[in-house]
């Protein structure tokens, strides 16, 4: 796949697993993909969505060192989810080592794994990539492909019902950036059915 990032991909390609390097090449072409749908910078799109699992391969410890000297404050939910640290810890690498500054590439990053509310276009398009990208196989992947290609807050909508209600159902905590963001989507919602 090419890119118009080449040093990027190469940094990549020395700091991920093969499968997790293909999975990001996949989330960027997915996200210029969904960007074009959907009227997003599709120049962003690709650099969020290349650089977004950047971190993923880093151990835990580290990860966890990295966001404490930054300053970044862990809620309980993110102390006790390391599977979402590999995102705070990618948008403080992109920002401080790769001196990406633009707010929006480094919040799609950031926010990657959790959603958050007010979330921007480019933030809904590289969070869907990563969940329909295609590497990605999974009983409903199907179902939001489409959705995604349709309506982005739709997907996000349906991508939080299932993400909430797994989560509670094995007993994990709930990320408030999770919360908040299904909440707006659904006061939304409800405000349009109203009218």
């Amino acid at each position: 796949m090419k890119t118009n990032y080449p040093e990027y991909a190469q940094l990549l390609e020395t700091r991920l697993t093969p499968k997790r390097y293909k999975h990001s090449l996949n989330v960027m072409e997915r996200a210029v993909e969904l960007a074009r749908i959907h009227g997003a910078d599709t120049d962003k799109a690709e650099l969020a969505g290349l650089v977004h699992d950047i971190e993923k391969n880093t151990t835990p410890k580290i990860l966890l060192q990295t966001i404490e000297k930054s300053g970044i404050l862990l809620s309980d939910a993110d102390l006790f989810s390391p599977q979402l640290w590999h995102a705070t810890a990618g948008f403080l690498y992109a920002r401080d080592v790769l001196h990406i500054a633009d707010p929006d590439v480094l919040n799609a990053i950031r926010y990657h794994t959790t959603g958050r509310a007010d979330m921007s276009l480019l933030e809904k398009v590289v969070y869907l990539a990563d969940l329909t990208s295609a590497d990605r196989e999974y009983s409903d992947v199907r179902e939001m492909r489409n959705l995604a290609d349709v309506d982005l807050d739709a997907a996000m909508f349906y991508d939080m019902q299932y993400i909430i209600g797994d989560l509670v159902k094995h007993g994990k905590l709930l990320h408030p950036d999770t919360l908040a963001c299904y909440h707006q989507i659904a006061l939304e919602r409800a405000r349009r059915a109203e009218r």
